[in-house]
């Protein structure tokens, strides 16, 4: 799975940056353009600082990082769409790639948390354990 997503993240900045090449350069289209290449590139780079984390705390903030760029991209590509800046029908793979994406973060992030909170829980029942005796 990690290859995998390593592999999607970057081919989702790639086409954020083809999109970007695509949006016209003036007005709207420029504002909203380098907004989506911010974040839309940002995913990629979320995640493989995520690989390096010291702790499940600082790979929570990576992986959180990732997903709030996925959903900022995603917002900017309904602006895109709905602002008839770009057809939306040339965005339909890219949102969709975006909404694929985000429950595969949002779980990512849940069951490190639940293994943090499990080990947590752990550690104190055996705390608790030897305060007993």
């Amino acid at each position: 799975m990690e290859r995998n997503l390593r592999d999607r993240t970057k081919q989702f900045a790639l086409r954020i940056i083809k999109l970007y090449a695509a949006i016209p350069s003036r007005g709207v289209g420029q504002v909203l353009g380098i907004q989506i290449l911010k974040a839309g590139t940002s995913v990629g780079a979320h995640y493989r600082e995520a690989q390096r984390a010291k702790s499940d705390a600082d790979f929570i903030s990576k992986i959180e990082g990732a997903l709030q760029e996925l959903d900022e991209t995603s917002y900017w590509l309904e602006l895109l769409a709905e602002g008839n800046v770009i057809s939306a029908k040339r965005l339909l793979s890219l949102r969709a790639e975006a909404e694929e994406l985000i429950p595969i973060f949002v779980t990512i992030v849940k069951r490190v948390k639940a293994r943090e909170r499990k080990r947590t829980s752990s550690k104190r029942s055996m705390i608790n354990a030897k305060g007993a005796v």
